[in-house]
């Protein structure tokens, strides 16, 4: 049984083929604008913004190290380019971890931890 089948019967309503595919193009059309689908927080959340913090903190702590123990200007420039990316990007991340989460799926149980 399909998704279609199971709207179907849910609403007790037939759509024709012509009215499906309507919907469907309407749906994908919804699904590409990025600003409606985070308004509807439907969203997901990559690895990407945690991966670039870890890298840039890993980064700029070497390139201080290194900057102190050689006393290389050019790398004391970089960590001073390198530190304030990697503070704004920390500071994303935990704006995002801030936020509530989405609303749970119609299909979610929410259980208790105990």
């Amino acid at each position: 049984m399909d998704e279609w089948e199971m709207w179907d019967m849910h609403d007790e309503v037939r759509l024709s083929a012509r009215e499906r595919l309507a919907l469907l193009q309407i749906e994908a059309n919804l699904r590409q604008d990025r600003r409606f689908a985070r308004r509807m927080g439907a969203v997901r959340h990559g690895v990407w913004l945690p991966a670039a913090v870890l890298l840039l903190a890993v980064a700029s702590g070497f390139v201080a190290v290194m900057g102190i123990r050689t006393s290389d200007p050019a790398l004391l420039w970089c960590f001073a380019l390198l530190w304030p990316l990697t503070l704004f990007q920390a500071f994303r991340l935990l704006c995002r971890a801030g936020r509530p989460c989405s609303r749970p799926r119609t299909g979610a149980q929410v259980t208790p931890w105990l």
